[in-house]
């Protein structure tokens, strides 16, 4: 019932009260030790083969919706996207600096940062700036990132949760924008585009986001 409530809430609101509800049913987290060298690499390699990452290096165009009616067209060969929701139309030029943003431009880039994350974080594992390492978990091999550059947030960590496939099935996040420390969410609806692999389908406790209208091409 809470999800079919939460379907039809603003965005915003969705996620003030999920921190909220989860704040009563998790306990923090710290962020886990992990091991570094050559284990951590060859996971993370494992991963980027599975999901066709050198499939994905290729594509000069993704076109996607996120939840909240973010709408998306990412010309990936010249850097620049399309950003639109409500009454805004939005095109960046993701070559310029942030800082050269008025308000509204900045507004469709950090919507952009965080709402593609969710559609291609796995590939971004070998980012420039990205520290990786194994941890145990007990459901899966478990892949520890953390960005100390880049986005809007860095300093963030991401514990992903690979299957014996290569597969993510789930992340752990701690992240400056959620005060919970180790909060999980699925990584599922796996759906291959132009022999890619990408995931539009991330259930959790409270919500699940979905992905879609997601279109490829090179």
């Amino acid at each position: 019932m809470i999800k079919a409530i939460l379907k039809y809430l603003g965005a915003g609101l969705v996620v003030l009260i999920i921190i909220g509800i989860l704040a009563y049913l998790y306990i923090d987290e710290s962020v886990p030790d992990g091991t570094q060298g050559q284990e951590a690499e060859s996971l993370a390699g494992e991963m980027l083969t599975a999901l066709n990452k050198s499939g994905y290096d290729t594509l000069s165009m993704i076109r996607f919706t996120y939840p909240g009616g973010h709408n998306y067209e990412w010309d990936r060969e010249n850097n620049k996207v399309r950003v639109r929701w409500d009454n805004k139309d939005v095109h960046l030029d993701l070559n310029q600096s942030p800082d050269d943003f008025n308000v509204t431009e900045y507004q469709a880039y950090e919507y952009f940062l965080n709402d593609s994350f969710w559609l291609v974080a796995p590939f971004k594992v070998r980012d420039e700036g990205v520290m990786r390492s194994t941890v145990k978990v007990d459901d899966g091999r478990g892949l520890l990132v953390t960005y100390t550059t880049g986005g809007v947030t860095p300093g963030d960590s991401y514990l992903w949760i690979i299957g014996e496939d290569g597969f993510p099935k789930a992340w752990k996040l701690w992240t400056s924008n959620v005060p919970i420390g180790g909060l999980k969410i699925g990584w599922g609806g796996w759906v291959e585009k132009e022999g890619v692999w990408f995931s539009t389908f991330h259930p959790s406790a409270v919500i699940d986001l979905e992905v879609t209208d997601l279109e490829v091409g090179y």
